[in-house]
């Protein structure tokens, strides 16, 4: 009987792939740490909220994520395969319909968010807090389409750490600080603003690693 034996090649392979997906779990939790301690300064209530966006939003992100998964294979498989045309098809047709998706979850959220709030039995005092929370950082809804839909094709290209690289600077470089002196400047309905300013820095840099892969291709 054969015993299998370390390869460390295909360990270093998995490695790059897996390692970041588990690095971008653990930073979303870090952030909804800090910012719930940061927007609880001004308000109770908007820890409330905050709770209340990330159940709501999961309805707008979760498709895209889902199409993210069966994206992810179909750029790997092609890049394998050095068919370069049906790779940059799938990723502009993940593209397109991820900011479709994205921009009608931003279009329910600036439209009805007393309605969404209410499906949680808001108070008066929360919907005021919430409306401007919901429609302010569904502002970056539509950028966001991007950044994830690139972020698979890091991944499928071998190239995981761009994505985590993006992540951490989103969520823990950019987000929090721009919260906080956000906060200190202009008080709670500014620091939703932060979600926006985040996202297209994440946007740029994005951009910027997806002219680099371009190389590979």
């Amino acid at each position: 009987m054969l015993k299998p034996k370390f390869n460390r090649s295909c360990f270093s392979d998995i490695m790059k792939v897996g390692l970041p997906a588990v690095v971008m779990q653990g930073i979303g939790t870090v952030m909804t740490s800090f910012i719930n301690a940061i927007v609880i300064t001004y308000n109770v209530l908007a820890t409330t909220v905050f709770g209340v966006y990330f159940k709501l939003q999961s309805f707008v992100f979760m498709p895209v994520f889902g199409m993210n998964s069966g994206l992810l294979p179909i750029l790997g498989y092609n890049y394998g395969a050095k068919n370069r045309e049906r790779m940059m098809k799938g990723l502009k047709l993940g593209t397109f319909y991820a900011f479709l998706i994205m921009s009608l979850g931003a279009l329910v959220f600036n439209l009805f968010p007393d309605t969404l709030l209410g499906l949680f039995n808001a108070s008066d005092e929360m919907k005021a807090i919430g409306g401007v929370a919901l429609r302010r950082i569904s502002w970056s809804f539509p950028l966001a389409s991007a950044s994830i839909i690139l972020g698979s094709l890091f991944q499928a290209l071998g190239d995981g750490y761009l994505s985590m690289i993006v992540s951490i600077v989103r969520q823990i470089g950019i987000l929090i600080p721009a919260a906080w002196i956000l906060g200190k400047l202009f008080g709670l309905d500014a620091i939703w603003l932060s979600f926006l300013i985040a996202e297209v820095a994440a946007l740029i840099m994005s951009i910027l690693f997806y002219k680099k892969e371009l190389k590979k291709l």
